[in-house]
C-alpha cells in the first residue's frame, strides 16, 4: 500500500513536472475596436433598408438630365434645365421683343417694364426691383465687404466693383468706342467718353444718351 501511494505521489510529481515544461501556444490577444463616429441618420436609415447611398441620392433626386447628368427632385426643375441646353425660351414679354427661358426671370424682368420695387431697405426706406440688389445695398449700412482683391487685398462691398478694380492690375479694357479706336475698363468712362463725341456732332445727339 506505500509503495502504491509512494508511486501516486511520483506519478503526480512527474505529472506536475510534466506539465510545468510543456510550452503554451502563445494566443493573439483579441483586437481593440475603435468606436467610429455614426453615420448621419438619413444613411443610417437607407442602410437598414440594405441600399447604398448613392441610391438614396437618386431616390430624392430620381429626374435626370440626358445631356449632362445633373439630376433634379422635381420634373418641373428638369424641364427649366432643358432649356439651358436647347437654347428654348418660351416665357416672352409683352413690353418687348425679350424671351427666357424662366418664367422667375421673366417677373424679375417686367419690373424695369412697370417700376415695380417690391424690395426695401429697412434702414434708410430705399426700395429695389430686385433682392440681389438690396442685399448689396444693406452692405453699405453695414460696411460689409466681402469681396477681397486677390492681387492688393483690397475689399469691395459687390462683387461688380471687386471685377472693375482688378482691370487695373490685369490691363483689360473690354468697353470699346464705336466711333474711335479707344478701350474702357468701365462702362461708365465709355459712356462719359461718348459724350465728347455726341458733343462734337452736335447737341442734338448728346441729348440722347
Amino acid at each position: 500500500m506505500e509503495q502504491l501511494d509512494e508511486w501516486d505521489r511520483d506519478g503526480d510529481t512527474d505529472t506536475a513536472e510534466h506539465r510545468g515544461t510543456t510550452e503554451t501556444p502563445e494566443v493573439d490577444p483579441p483586437p481593440i475596436l475603435m468606436a467610429s463616429p455614426l453615420p448621419p441618420p438619413s444613411l443610417e436609415l437607407h442602410w437598414a433598408w440594405g441600399l447604398p447611398p448613392t441610391s438614396l441620392q437618386s431616390a430624392r433626386k430620381p429626374y435626370k438630365c440626358t445631356e449632362c447628368g445633373k439630376a433634379f427632385g422635381q420634373s418641373s426643375h428638369l424641364m427649366r434645365h432643358l432649356g439651358t441646353h436647347t437654347g428654348e425660351k418660351p416665357y416672352k414679354c409683352n413690353g418687348c421683343s425679350k424671351s427666357f427661358t424662366q418664367n422667375s426671370n421673366l417677373l424679375q424682368h417686367q419690373r424695369t417694364h412697370t417700376g415695380e420695387k417690391p424690395y426695401q431697405c429697412s434702414a434708410c426706406g430705399k426700395r429695389f426691383a430686385w433682392s440681389s440688389n438690396l442685399s448689396q445695398h444693406r452692405r453699405l449700412h453695414s460696411g460689409l465687404k466681402p469681396f477681397q482683391c486677390s492681387q492688393c487685398d483690397k475689399c469691395f462691398s459687390e462683387s461688380s466693383r471687386l471685377v472693375e478694380h482688378q482691370r487695373t492690375h490685369t490691363g483689360e479694357k473690354p468697353y470699346l468706342c464705336p466711333d474711335c479706336p479707344k478701350t474702357f475698363s468701365r462702362s461708365s468712362h465709355l459712356i462719359r467718353h461718348r459724350r465728347l463725341h455726341d458733343a462734337e456732332q452736335g447737341p442734338g445727339l448728346a441729348l440722347q444718351l
